[in-house]
């Protein structure tokens, strides 16, 4: 009897030492939080309190200029928004928006805001040419096609921002997915639509 218990006893830590660092089942009781500001945005404040403007030193205030001053009160061009989508869940419960943004400089980012989904093993951030499917349907879906993987979920709730490559043509793909590549299922999805 006692050599029976102890087999069980080791098969039992065997399987607990592989599927632990497989499954992960602590993070269902985790949250990472990350917020990240919007690229290209004009800070709000500023650490001065005066409304006059900085001179630099050695500079003459009072000589006239041929040409006017630069308007500064006009801020640069912000983030202009090219695509959009609302996350829907599909394994576990997901919610947030998507945006894909061009920046002044002609870069462009995926930025996902109030995001809200489960901690999990290796949760990527995709973008795929797979329509999105509401239900156990839609779970496995994304990579079937065509993807690109744009890194790691940094946090499973807030605000964060993905650089997509120069190279990617955002003309062949319609979805954002918070995808598992542990077990190839998606947490939760947006469909991409013109802003």
């Amino acid at each position: 009897m006692k050599k029976r218990v102890a087999m069980v006893a080791t098969a039992a830590v065997a399987a607990a030492a592989v599927a632990l660092p497989l499954f992960q089942p602590w993070r269902l009781f985790t949250d990472k939080f990350v917020d990240e500001a919007l690229p290209g945005a004009v800070p709000i404040s500023t650490q001065s309190s005066s409304t006059t403007p900085p001179t630099v030193s050695g500079r003459p205030t009072t000589a006239p200029s041929s040409t006017p001053p630069a308007d500064r009160s006009t801020p640069p061009a912000g983030p202009e928004v090219l695509l959009t989508g609302k996350l829907i869940t599909h394994e576990h419960e997901t919610s947030g928006t998507v945006a894909v943004l061009r920046l002044p400089d002609g870069s462009r980012v995926l930025r996902l805001e109030n995001l809200a989904t489960s901690d999990g093993p290796d949760l990527k951030v995709w973008l795929s040419d797979a329509r999105v499917v509401e239900g156990r349907k839609g779970w496995h879906v994304f990579d079937d096609g065509g993807y690109r993987d744009l890194g790691s979920l940094k946090g499973n709730h807030g605000n964060q921002n993905y650089p997509i490559p120069a190279g990617v043509d955002l003309a062949g793909f319609r979805s954002v997915a918070i995808w598992c590549d542990r077990f190839n299922v998606s947490f939760g999805a947006a469909s991409l639509e013109s802003a």
